[in-house]
């Protein structure tokens, strides 16, 4: 009879098997009535599943991780269910729980419209208040096909007959007289469901992703514990679509993309202001740091990304070309370059570490469905660098990266970094000595600075282990954005060699690294943060000089070239308009600083000057002013 472990360590002993449900109640009512699922030796199950043998049991409440991935998923068949109920005839096929939610894809000959989604959601309650119980069954392969055959659900037929295998039992869960095919688990009734779900939008989807298959309807929603956070959730989209960087690129004269270049950015001067303002900053950090700084190729031999091994792995997704019957590539990435930079000259111990760094310009032929303005694009250059050590050299480089990273993300106004320790996958080149040197100088790294960090086991790349960082920005989201990678394999394959201090010829480790990424997406990230309101120091123009009446024109040319002379980025504003029309326009464009020129400015020789906010900080010297802006524009 089953010996039952509870996560606290405590023991309960059954005398003949019991549910996951009944231990529950065996614990107390309260839980009992908060149950959700369970975790049996660590597996999620239905509260149903029955216990027949000792196992370690935990009761998930919706106090836990899981049951939020529960609650989406039966988001998904609640609103399959009324889906069908209110539009007979539909058909349902593949209603997964995502990030954030949930959707379903129907086949129907007539189109949703946006108002069917009110009726939706409004059937979507009703289930849940019915409180029906859901059952898991199983069938034999021949009945579950024949069962949803009957129904006309041609589908789900062809999804049991090419995904079960033969002799398999095929689950399904029932709630009231609506059924589906699924591996579970599910939540013990709809009315656990409770109210804190929505339905958001519609899409198209082909049938299993692919485009030779019929188009059909996709139904997202999303799902949360309560109505609290399902209200906090709408919030965040609020706020992320006020912080578009798509719109806000158009509005604040940034950027554009069109379809003749489809993921190529055309940078416009305010915005490319901002892209040398944060290679400019880059540059500082290098420098410091003792990175030198190179310039590779844009279009490579094929043999060398056969050599590198890039050929093989990254071919769907180079642009090539050929001329006079050779074929070559538009480079992905930097790193095989690197090492054609690195073997010019043979190298001794005593030139490692060896840090070359490169704002490499890189095109992928990503698929044009995944291009999102600045966050996804098919050209974009990367602050890229290569460090080549050696073995020893490994955890005093990734040490001092660490401490270059964190500076950088504060001075960009990002405190809050989530750390990630990937290690060896199954597939990889190199020996297990090596590999564990690798790991345990990252980890070590990661431990010496007293960072909490993510372990992330087997999803290192196949040379190497690595560090990635993540960005958590103002409204939660996470941005993967900077990453360390010790690559064994890359040096070696593209012949770098240095001469060691007993004289033999070693091939040196690679380190790849990148801080911001992608400089498109990183600005992207920052004009979504700060929705567009750069800090002093980011900001394309800092100041904006107005007259209120053509009698202060020249004085305001006057002050504008003085700026000028001073490196502040600054405009003037001469139109006949009213100040106050003048003021509202430029707070639209987000620019710090608005200093307004009147005649008492004139007669004092100094500027009035406003804050982006809508502070009055006064008039002051010109002098002044430049100072206020520099003491905010420094590194």
């Amino acid at each position: 009879m089953p010996q039952i472990t509870l996560p606290d360590g405590s023991q309960r002993s059954f005398d003949k098997p019991l549910s996951v449900m009944d231990i529950a109640v065996d614990i107390g009512a309260g839980l009992a009535k908060a149950t959700l699922a369970g975790k049996v030796n660590g597996e999620l199950v239905d509260a149903s599943y029955l216990v027949e043998s000792d196992a370690n049991v935990a009761i998930v409440t919706g106090r836990d991780d899981e049951a939020l991935e529960l609650l989406r998923h039966d988001a998904a068949h609640v609103m399959a269910q009324a889906v069908q109920e209110l539009y007979p005839g539909t058909q349902v096929t593949i209603g997964p729980a995502i990030e954030d939610g949930y959707y379903y894809d129907f086949a129907r000959e007539e189109a949703f419209i946006p108002d069917d989604l009110e009726k939706i959601e409004q059937r979507m309650h009703e289930i849940v208040k019915r409180d029906l119980p859901i059952v898991r069954e199983v069938m034999d392969k021949a009945q579950a096909i024949k069962t949803f055959g009957d129904i006309g659900e041609s589908y789900k037929v062809e999804i049991i007959e090419d995904i079960i295998p033969e002799g398999e039992e095929v689950s399904i869960y029932r709630q009231g007289d609506w059924f589906d095919v699924c591996r579970g688990p599910h939540l013990p009734s709809t009315g656990k469901l409770g109210s804190g779900f929505k339905v958001m939008k519609l899409a198209g989807a082909y049938w299993r992703g692919n485009s030779d298959n019929e188009m059909l309807q996709r139904i997202y929603g999303t799902a949360w514990p309560d109505k609290k956070q399902l209200k906090a959730y709408l919030h965040r989209l609020e706020e992320a679509e006020k912080r578009d960087h798509r719109k806000l690129g158009k509005s604040l004269d940034l950027f554009h993309t069109q379809e003749e270049a489809p993921g190529m950015v055309f940078w416009h001067p305010r915005g490319w202001q901002i892209y040398l303002l944060i290679q400019d900053y880059m540059r500082h950090q290098l420098k410091q740091h003792d990175y030198r700084e190179i310039h590779t190729p844009q279009i490579v031999d094929r043999s060398l990304w056969e050599k590198s091994g890039h050929w093989e792995k990254y071919q769907d997704m180079m642009f090539t070309t050929s001329s006079e019957s050779r074929d070559y590539a538009v480079k992905p990435m930097n790193c095989p370059c690197h090492v054609q930079v690195f073997n010019q000259g043979l190298k001794s111990y005593r030139d490692l570490p060896l840090r070359l760094a490169e704002f490499g310009s890189c095109h992928r032929n990503e698929p044009s469905g995944t291009l999102h303005g600045l966050m996804r694009v098919r050209n974009f250059v990367q602050d890229d660098a290569h460090i080549f050590c050696t073995e020893n050299q490994i955890q005093a480089e990734v040490s001092s990266f660490i401490d270059l990273v964190f500076k950088v993300y504060k001075d960009f106004g990002f405190e809050d970094v989530i750390v990630a320790l990937s290690t060896r996958p199954e597939e990889r080149v190199g020996e297990d000595a090596l590999w564990d040197k690798a790991e345990n100088a990252l980890q070590e790294s990661l431990d010496n600075k007293n960072l909490d960090w993510i372990l992330q086991p087997g999803d290192g790349a196949f040379y190497g282990p690595k560090i990635d960082f993540s960005l958590k920005d103002c409204l939660g989201r996470v941005w993967q954005c900077g990453t360390i990678q010790v690559d064994f394999s890359m040096p070696g394959r593209l012949d770098a060699q240095y001469v060691a201090d007993d004289g033999s010829k070693q091939v040196p480790v690679m380190l790849h690294r990148a801080i911001l990424g992608s400089i498109e997406r990183f600005i992207g990230i920052l004009i979504e943060e700060y929705e567009g309101k750069f800090p002093v120091w980011l900001a394309p123009v800092q100041a904006v000089v107005m007259n209120i009446t053509d009698k202060q024109a020249d004085y305001v040319e006057n002050i504008e070239k003085m700026l000028k002379n001073q490196q502040i980025r600054v405009i003037s504003d001469l139109r006949n308009e009213k100040i106050g029309f003048k003021i509202r326009e430029h707070t639209l464009k987000r620019i710090p600083y608005m200093l307004v020129i009147g005649d008492r400015e004139v007669e004092e020789g100094s500027v009035a000057v406003r804050s982006l906010g809508g502070k009055d900080l006064g008039a002051m010297p010109v002098d002044d002013f430049v100072k206020l802006v520099n003491d905010q524009s420094g590194y």
